[in-house]
């Protein structure tokens, strides 16, 4: 065996044992940027108890400033409550034991981008509208598992209870 043969044995060691973490990274890095560059739907403004935001399928403890993304998840325990204002000032309030999925967010009225889905899945969930349901009353949507509601501007609370 020359020099040349023993040195790449080592170094192809040294790298293979390393590939998982180095793999991991990459993706990580790679998956960042797109976060960065999504702008945020909105803040929280209110959080108690257990609230927590749902990102990725990983719940993180909520905190007031905290940024709220399209396709975020929000959901409390016994003693949670969460309040956030979005960038078109919608406001939106959890009580206990609630939980949302907001599915889409587009506010950018010089492109014609407008639109709210917000899904309840449990709980209680307050509703303020802001300027989207006043520039596009049709693309504003909260859905339930049992209907879709069309939103015209106005406050409303819903409670779902899973079967």
């Amino acid at each position: 065996m020359n020099n040349f043969q023993s040195s790449s044995g080592i170094l192809c060691d040294r790298l293979c044992g390393r590939l998982p973490r180095i793999a991991a990274a990459v993706l990580l890095l790679t998956a960042m940027p797109a976060l960065a560059q999504q702008p945020a739907a909105g803040r929280v403004k209110v959080a108690s108890g257990a609230a927590f935001i749902v990102r990725g399928g990983n719940a993180v403890p909520v905190r007031v400033g905290d940024a709220v993304y399209q396709s975020d998840g929000l959901r409390t325990g016994t003693d949670g409550r969460i309040g956030i204002t979005l960038n078109d000032d919608t406001r939106v309030s959890l009580g206990p034991s609630s939980e949302v999925s907001l599915d889409r967010f587009a506010y950018a009225p010089a492109e014609g981008q407008l639109g709210f889905v917000l899904r309840v899945v449990r709980g209680v969930a307050a509703y303020v509208s802001g300027r989207i349901a006043k520039l596009s009353p049709d693309s504003v949507h909260l859905e339930t598992p049992a209907a879709i509601v069309g939103v015209r501007g106005t406050t409303l609370a819903l409670r779902v209870v899973p079967e």
